[in-house]
């Protein structure tokens, strides 16, 4: 059975940073591309990100430069680190192994 729990999310001020993290199982991590995706308040999903099994990561237009996507296969982790934060980036974050995610993690952005 597919797992992924997040977990760092928090509330942080505009240009704030946060790391989230993911737990992943019942999968072979190692060998698969996981992804970043999010859900702002009255809106649907949306891609954030991917990374490869290799570790070669991609960005949505409007985090690039902000976020960085990275992994540690020992550990089975994925995590997404957060920069520069803005209000546009509150939203739920999930890890996924598609179509399987996680329960997701609440990050808000606010002054």
């Amino acid at each position: 059975e597919v797992q992924l729990v997040e977990s760092g999310g928090g509330s942080v001020q505009p240009g704030g940073s946060l790391r989230l993290s993911c737990l992943a199982s019942g999968f072979n991590f190692n060998f698969s591309l996981v992804t970043w995706l999010r859900q702002a308040p009255g809106k649907g999903l949306e891609w954030v990100s991917h990374i490869s099994s290799g570790g070669s990561a991609t960005y949505t237009d409007s985090v690039k430069g902000r976020f960085t996507t990275s992994r540690d296969n020992a550990k089975n982790m994925l995590y997404l680190q957060m920069n520069n934060l803005k209000p546009e980036d509150t939203a739920v974050y999930f890890c996924a192994k598609l179509p399987h995610r996680g329960q997701g993690t609440q990050v808000t952005v606010s002054s």
